[in-house]
Parts: C-alpha cells; structure tokens; sequence
C-alpha cells in the first residue's frame, strides 16, 4: 500500500511559516488563483522550478468562452458534453459555460492581450466546437502569453510571495482538515507551511507516458499528494492523448496545434493518402480520441511510426501569420510548414481525471482545493473538448476564492499532527532515472491509447515491483516526482482496468463499446476505503 508520507520527519522540529493561502504550482490555474485570493489574503506561490515552467506555457491553441454574437453557452455546453462522452458533470459544464466570458475579462484586466482582428477579439474554431469561440494570442502562443502577463502581475504585488524551486513533499492533515504543507528548500532543508487553505495547481501526469507533450515538471505530484493525505481520486483512466505532436528524430514531442486541423490542414498516412473519411464524419475535426486512434491504425496498417499533417494547399501567409511559433519550431528541424507535410504521432496530452472536488474547487478534506489540470471538476468527463482547460482554471480559480474567503483562519493553538515514522531504510537502491523510463514504457506498453484486461493486469504488477522505493529515505526532487509518477500510474492503471468498457479517451479492446446502462459513472479511488463508484445523474 502507498504509504501516508514520502518522508519520516517529526513537525515539531522544523520551522513554521504562517500564511493565510498556500497555492502549489504555477500555471494559469497557480497563478490566476493567487492573484484572485491576494485581494483579500497574504498569498505563498510555491513552485519546484519557476513561474514561467508549466503546462500553460505550452498551451498553443487558445481559450474557449463565449464572445461572438452568434455563439451561446448552451452550444458551448452541448459541445462540451458531446466530447466528455457522457460523463461530464452537468452543473459543472453550466458553471464553465456561463462563466468563461468574465474569466477572459478578468485576464485582460491582468495584461492578457489576446490577438484582435478589426477592433475585436480574433476568434477560431477548434476539433469538435460547433462555433468559433477560441481566443488566442500572437497567433499559436496563447499559454505563454498569459502567464507572461500573470507572472508579472504576481511578481509586483506585495501580497504574493513566490518560492521558486522549492519541492512541495506532503500535505499536512489534521483529521479530515488540511492545514498546510511539508517543503523541501533549494538546500535540501524543511519548513512546514501552515495556511487556513491550500490550493493544488499543480498540473497533470504528462510524464507517465514516454511520448508526451508536457515538460518534464508534469509529474502529478498534486494528485499523489491529495491521494496520500485521503482526498478521493476521480476518473484517472481517461487521459488524453494529443493526435498530433511532431515526430521527426532529433526533436521534441513539439505539440502541432488542434487549431492547424482547424484552419484546413488534413492528414495523410505515409503513402500520402488522405484517410480520415473511414474513421468519422468530422474528418480531421472529429473528437480527439478518434483521431488519435485513427492515426494509429493507419501507422500500423502502413508500418509506419507517424502519419503526415499537410497544410501546404493554405497559403504561406496565413500559415506563417496564424502559426508563427510552429512554422519557426518546425523550420529548426529542417521541416517547412508552408511547403512539406510534418510527420505527426499522437502523443500523451492531458490527464482529465484528477482530485475530485466540488463546485467551488474544494475537495473532500476540508481546506484543500485543486484547480487546474490537477482538478476533476466534472467539465471534462471522459474526454476534453480542445481549449476548455484554460477556461476551467480560471472559473474554478475565482470560485475557490470566493470559498475560501469565507474560510476561519486555523486556530493557532493546534499542535502539529503527528508523521508516522516508517522507519526507512537508506537510499533508493537503482537511479531514479532508470526507474521513471521503465516506468514510462509500461505505461505506454499496457495503459496507453488502446488497453485490455490483460495487459493492465501484466502492467499493475510490473509497477508494483517499484513500491519498495516508498521504503527507501527520499531526498531529491527526482526521487520525490518518482514516488508520484508510480502513486499516479497504479491509480490511472486499476482505474482502466475498473472500466470495463470503451468511453471518450478510455479504449478497452477487449470491450469495445461504450455501456451507459452498467458505466454511466465515475471511477473514484481512495487510498484507505478503496474503491468507490459516482453514478451520474442527469436533470
């Protein structure tokens, strides 16, 4: 069983640092959330590298919310429930759809600028929207945009201190209350951060799989964190992979935007065929899952490792100016977007499941909140519709604040809860590096785009042979993120095994269809109680 601490340490020994709000991680959803709170509350950013290293930064396409007169929430609600496959919450689809539009003027507020055409904001239209609703800026680097101007706004305010590298170990529960964190410091020493709320921002498990579009901080920390101190763990199977990250040796897993299929490009398998029209109606805009796996079929049906995406009957102008960081990116490795077909593979995206939590972001401890990627909300379901994740972060980001002003201050006298020592016993024997590849290559090999019963059986028991390192002594920021990787693959791999049929991102092929009567529901896993199951009910 996964232990309730990574580390032994007794809290009475180390320095307490008081603040009213702890936000963990640093993408839109860290840094929205402490601009927000820092109103009313002193606010501590902690981050294990820096403001500027998150998912967010990488965040190509856009934002989703309704702007255009001919949009409405309730076409951007029917899009979102047709992607999350049947599975998404209702109400939480309600609150995103109606709230967007003031999360994106409260970004403006904050020095977003995002790309304007005539006077008003430029709008696309991405995989699987009905409307054009996708804000974006400098063309294809929207992420980065924003948290260029949300940095700068938490970097000036006086109510907001930044921790960069420092390494969030556990939360701190008192009975079913959180009150505060356990931190490893640049120089390896601890510090326990007390705070009348705590709030995960701290991103997805891009790095469970080998192939993957996130930077190397996506770890799950937040999820294994909140796992260990008991909050309940939700929808973990579904995880997105993203049908077209470029795959060229030499570089990266660069993502090739959902927004470039949305301006005309179509893909061709490697003899140059177009093929999308056997797959799904929505062509190269069908729901991402389905191309996702279309494209495999196809590498496999051509013995290929990728599939091209071809975009060279658009012209080179509105290629270069709606696309510039891609059409550079690309043009480092030789490939001319304007000109050649990329050679795309689908790759490891965005976990939708995550810390179950309510309306208002909180979760089932009371204090402890998720925002962001680390969240389930319920928007998502079982498969997220493109650029929605933006949105979310900021929605749910100011409802959290809204909860947590209402929060009494922790009374001051309680002592500090106990940390059970384990008594562990020296160092990891084998280089965490090795590890975390292993690791990554079962998780591709038994729990990615397509599963079945056997292999996530085969899978579940390899990734236990790795539970001793939860018996060694942890000290670096490598091993603690190992500890997390194995807690978030054996939760994201029981739950795929749970699901016994095929729904959104999810794809089981020994059940290949979608069951609503026996799966309408939410996997929830905890870490005591074990497994329980949600049924969803509709209104």
């Amino acid at each position: 069983m996964i232990p309730r601490y990574l580390v032994d340490v007794a809290l009475e020994n180390l320095p307490v640092i008081e603040k009213d709000v702890i936000v963990i991680g640093a993408g839109i959803a860290g840094l929205f959330t402490a601009i927000k709170a820092s109103a009313t509350n002193e606010v501590l950013m902690i981050t294990k590298k820096s403001l500027l290293d998150s998912n967010t930064r990488y965040a190509q396409g856009g934002i989703a919310a309704v702007i255009s007169e001919d949009d409405s929430p309730d076409y951007h609600r029917q899009d979102t429930l047709i992607a999350g496959a049947g599975l998404c919450s209702n109400e939480a689809v309600d609150v995103l759809v109606h709230e967007g539009t003031n999360g994106v003027q409260d970004l403006v507020k904050m020095g977003t600028k995002f790309d304007q055409e005539n006077g008003e904001f430029a709008l696309t239209k991405e995989g699987a929207h009905s409307q054009r609703r996708i804000l974006h800026a400098n063309g294809d680097a929207t992420g980065f945009e924003i948290v260029r101007a949300l940095s700068v706004k938490a970097k000036e305010n006086p109510q907001i201190e930044v921790w960069d590298d420092h390494f969030v170990i556990d939360l701190i529960t008192d009975n079913v209350e959180c009150i505060g964190a356990l931190v490893q410091k640049p120089d390896g020493q601890r510090v326990y951060v007390r705070g009348k709320a705590t709030i995960l921002c701290s991103g997805g498990t891009g790095q469970l799989y080998r192939y993957t579009t996130n930077p190397e901080v996506a770890t799950g920390d937040g999820i294994a964190m909140a796992y260990r101190a008991g909050a309940y763990i939700q929808d973990m199977e579904f995880v997105q992979f993203h049908p077209t990250s470029l795959c060229y040796p030499g570089a990266p897993r660069f993502l090739i935007s959902e927004a470039v299929r949305g301006e005309g490009a179509i893909l061709r398998n490697i003899r140059g065929e177009r093929f999308m029209e056997k797959y799904h109606e929505q062509l190269e805009l069908a729901p991402r899952d389905i191309v996702a796996r279309a494209i495999v079929s196809e590498m496999e049906a051509t013995r290929s490792t990728f599939v091209y995406i071809d975009v060279t009957h658009e012209s080179a102008d509105m290629v270069k100016h709606r696309f510039p960081n891609i059409y550079e990116y690309c043009l480092k490795y030789g490939l001319d977007l304007t000109t050649d077909w990329i050679p795309v593979a689908p790759a490891a995206h965005y976990m939708m499941g995550g810390v179950k939590t309510d309306l208002h972001g909180e979760t089932n401890l009371a204090r402890l909140f998720a925002c962001g990627e680390c969240s389930s909300t319920g928007v998502h379901g079982a498969n997220r519709l493109a650029s929605n994740s933006l949105s979310e972060a900021i929605v749910f980001g100011r409802r959290i604040v809204e909860r947590i002003n209402e929060l009494e201050p922790i009374t001051s006298d309680s002592t500090a809860p106990i940390i059970e020592s384990m008594e562990r016993s020296g160092p990891p024997m084998q280089a965490v590096v090795e590890k975390r590849l292993k690791l990554q290559k079962i998780m591709v090999r038994y729990a990615g785009l397509r599963r079945d019963g056997q292999g996530l059986n085969k899978g579940l028991e390899e990734l236990k042979r790795q539970l001793p390192i939860f018996h060694s002594v942890l000290t670096k920021r490598e091993e603690f993120e190992f500890a997390n990787l194995l807690t978030c693959a054996m939760l994201t791999s029981q739950a795929a095994l749970l699901r016994e049929e095929s729904r959104g991102a999810h794809y089981r092929e020994d059940f290949p269809d979608r069951d609503d009567l026996v799966w309408r529901k939410h996997s929830v896993l905890h870490r005591e109680n074990g497994v329980a199951e949600e049924r969803i009910h509709h209104g």
